[in-house]
């Protein structure tokens, strides 16, 4: 069975929470984090993304890390964030056009993580893992939300939904976009016993979105641990957890900067020995999604490819030999064109090779060709999330950015102070 703990958290005065909430720290860059921080001092970005507060500074300088524990003490201090007296859990309700996503933010154990009960699909990034370790070494504060997904015996989606309070929520943000996102704090022993018992039947969690929080979590713990300063709460980390079935996938879009030795009419008759390329036609640009233009009875790999003003469908057959990894979109396009066409042997740090997240229009990655940053697109199709959960299961990585998981959710609206 996982773990799961309530804790007293940190959280915004129900005043502050619109314009505290923040995007979270690895969606935005620097100078972008800079400008909302023009129009929003309040914003979270300021303890997050603190070099955007610092004018030309290295985001690795040590100087990054004691400013954003400065900020976060400020805005305590002014009292924008308060601490909940008794420990809670946390119910967090997404509502975005017609879906509504519910899931409860808890804190989860770092044992179950080095014991692999939480479970991986992802290799991290050193120097992205070792930021969020100083980030969270230094504000004592784990600032983010860890995606967890589990797999529902049954009835746990259904407590957790029969949890949410009539009235208005403890906090409540709209976005630009329109979309509402809601936090309830839930006290009472009883349900938040009763919702951990649940657990009981849950033999792994599974990491949605966060390898990177999530791993830095763990460093903390495990330095503190050797050095014999390691608190109880700093063997835990925060997470927001969803039933498997109650969150939606979307592909992640590959942008490359240039064909290598190709032409663009070279590149179309290469692709043509790999896959039935067909002009695409006109496409609703404001989507996030193409349709294949044909069903199939058999399985096939189908993306979407954007370049020299026109979309195109590449298909071919699953080669039933390839195993669930191998078999993935993303894993057929990453072996033969990125590596076997273009030379692009890294793609997790290959600078020609750019990602664009899945919940984009695809006027975004349009865009991004049109205006010659970039030579090709392709838009990918969402993999399934059983896949991503037999995959962590039998101890598999994904290939880089393969899946953009929803709801997105807000940095500051719930924080989790690791000194206690």
């Amino acid at each position: 069975m996982v773990k799961i703990f309530s804790f007293r958290a940190l959280r915004p005065e129900p005043a502050e929470a619109q314009k505290i909430a923040s995007v979270p720290y690895d969606v935005v860059s620097t100078a972008e984090s800079r400008a909302i921080l023009e129009k929003n001092p309040k914003s979270f970005l300021r303890v997050i993304r603190s070099e955007a507060t610092m004018g030309d500074v290295d985001p690795a300088d040590p100087s990054v890390y004691t400013t954003a524990k400065k900020h976060l003490d400020e805005m305590i201090a002014d009292g924008l964030f308060r601490r909940d007296d008794e420990p809670g859990i946390y119910l967090y309700r997404v509502k975005q056009g017609g879906n509504i996503y519910t899931g409860f933010v808890a804190n989860v154990s770092v044992d179950d993580y080095l014991e692999n009960n939480i479970k991986r699909h992802e290799h991290t990034r050193y120097d992205k893992e070792e930021d969020r370790t100083r980030h969270i070494e230094t504000t004592g504060t784990h600032t983010g939300l860890v995606v967890l997904l589990y797999r529902d015996p049954g009835e746990i989606f259904h407590y957790v939904s029969s949890l949410v309070p009539e009235g208005e929520p403890d906090g409540v943000v709209k976005t630009d976009a329109g979309v509402v996102h809601e936090v309830f704090r839930i006290a009472d022993p009883a349900a938040i016993a009763h919702l951990t018992g649940l657990f009981g039947d849950v033999d792994a969690l599974y990491i949605a979105d966060g390898h990177h929080r999530a791993k830095s979590s763990v460093n903390v713990a495990t330095r503190r641990r050797e050095e014999g300063t390691c608190t109880p709460e700093a063997e835990r980390f925060m997470a927001i957890i969803f039933a498997q079935n109650r969150v939606k996938i979307h592909g992640y879009s590959r942008m490359v900067t240039d064909l290598g030795d190709y032409t663009p009419e070279s590149f179309m008759e290469a692709l043509g020995g790999l896959f039935e390329v067909r002009p695409y036609g006109e496409i609703d640009d404001t989507v996030f999604r193409i349709p294949p233009l044909r069903e199939s009875e058999e399985r096939i790999h189908v993306m979407h490819m954007y370049i020299g003003d026109a979309w195109y469908e590449l298909s071919r057959p699953v080669d039933p030999a390839l195993d669930r990894i191998a078999a993935l979109d993303v894993s057929v396009l990453q072996k033969d064109v990125m590596e076997g066409m273009l030379g692009i042997t890294d793609p997790r740090g290959d600078p020609r090779l750019q990602y664009l997240g899945g919940a984009r229009p695809l006027a975004d990655l349009k865009e991004k060709v049109d205006s010659g940053e970039f030579a090709v697109a392709f838009s990918m199709q969402p993999v399934d999330v059983e896949d991503v959960l037999s995959i962590a299961d039998a101890g598999g990585v994904m290939p880089p950015k393969s899946t953009w998981f929803e709801p997105k959710l807000l940095s500051g609206l719930v924080l989790h102070t690791i000194n206690d």
